[in-house]
């Protein structure tokens, strides 16, 4: 039987793609992700696509060869975060001059690879990691915890809440399957849209460093991508207070590191604090937890419905919000600090059942048979 050919693109956020790409291998697909940019936090991809060199005219005819690349090659096109290979327009307007001629270009342009694909007979996968779909209305309407009022002026606002829903509302006449890395964003997918887990660490690389079961001293990490929207600030004033009142704890705050820098300095962390609004963990909470650390994060409670019963079942996250979270801390780096070992031993076993890369390969191969079977 000729092996499955996948092409994923056009991002590597959190390195979920490449990752994804590779498990594919290891499980007998013709996987291969291409990525627009390279990385700033290091994360390997097979090719990058735009050299620094390239003009706005040359990256914009790799477009055009990397769709006729998949045309020609390739039975399935797995895009991730809510882009395609042509451009996508800027949600805020798109600058002044040739910036703002370019973004009138992509507003044109943007999505429409997608028809030319299904006419072709590919199959179309889209996956959804995050700010590529929420929108701030929806989460200021439905949740009294969020990042939308948090986040700088720019992040949610009325135009670029319905530019998101344009675009979800196009790729849904397009795609076979789409997916969701957080289960939040299936508020606001269509119909049909599932939940998948984070796969982007090879788990088996990751040695675990859990917590020294008899800490005198604890030491809290915290590794935000954007500040406002992970809640940082009531990270540091929750710290600050404990040590206030004499509590044995201090901060490490990891930021601007490679991804390899960043996993050496989890290695090191008694106690994890993810994101605290957004009501559920991220890829940082999934690496730390490979490390056998303790992590504490959201979990929106009435977001669970859409998570496999046995994952939600094992979730070991510590829950906390902005407003629980000194006391929640307090409570862990005293009374039950003896604890964190235990918690970081199921953490570690938790993502070996629900966050392995070949685990989730396994789930998007059958998906990618359904869908060119049912061509």
């Amino acid at each position: 039987m000729t092996p499955i050919r996948v092409l994923h693109a056009p991002e590597m956020v959190a390195g979920n793609a490449p990752e994804l790409a590779r498990a594919e291998r290891r499980i007998g697909l013709k996987s291969w992700c291409v990525s627009f940019e390279r990385s700033r936090y290091g994360y390997e991809v097979d090719e990058i696509l735009f050299a620094a060199a390239d003009g706005a005219i040359t990256r914009e005819i790799k477009r055009l060869r990397l769709l006729a690349r998949a045309l020609r090659r390739y039975d399935v096109v797995h895009f991730n975060f809510g882009s395609t290979f042509l451009p996508i327009a800027r949600l805020d307007g798109g600058g002044e001059g040739a910036e703002r001629l370019y973004n009138t270009y992509a507003r044109l342009v943007q999505l429409r690879d997608l028809p030319l694909l299904k006419a072709a007979g590919k199959g179309i996968v889209m996956t959804y990691q995050g700010d590529d779909a929420r929108q701030g209305d929806v989460l200021r309407a439905q949740f009294d915890i969020h990042p939308a009022d948090e986040a700088e002026s720019e992040y949610y606002t009325p135009i670029s809440d319905e530019g998101r829903r344009e675009r979800i509302a196009f790729v849904a006449r397009y795609a076979d399957k789409i997916y969701s890395l957080n289960p939040d964003l299936l508020h606001v997918l269509p119909l049909g849209a599932e939940f998948l887990p984070y796969s982007h660490i090879d788990i088996d690389s990751v040695r675990p460093r859990p917590p020294n079961r008899r800490l005198d001293h604890v030491r809290i990490l915290h590794a935000p991508s954007l500040r406002s929207v992970k809640g940082t600030r009531h990270v540091i004033s929750a710290v600050e207070s404990l040590k206030e009142q004499g509590l044995p704890v201090e901060l490490a705050l990891v930021e601007g590191l490679s991804h390899d820098q960043a996993l050496r300095e989890y290695a090191k962390a008694d106690l994890v604090v993810d994101q605290l609004l957004y009501g559920w963990y991220g890829g940082f909470a999934v690496e730390a937890m490979a490390l056998g650390k303790p992590v504490v994060a959201y979990i929106r409670p009435e977001d669970l419905e859409w998570v496999p019963r046995e994952m939600r079942d094992s979730l070991p996250i510590i829950n906390a919000n902005a407003h629980s979270l000194e006391q929640v801390l307090m409570e862990w780096v005293t009374i039950r600090r003896d604890e964190l070992a235990d918690v970081g031993e199921l953490s570690r076993a938790f993502v070996e059942a629900w966050h392995r890369p070949t685990s989730v390969a396994e789930r998007t191969r059958a998906t990618y048979q359904q869908i060119l079977k049912a061509r």
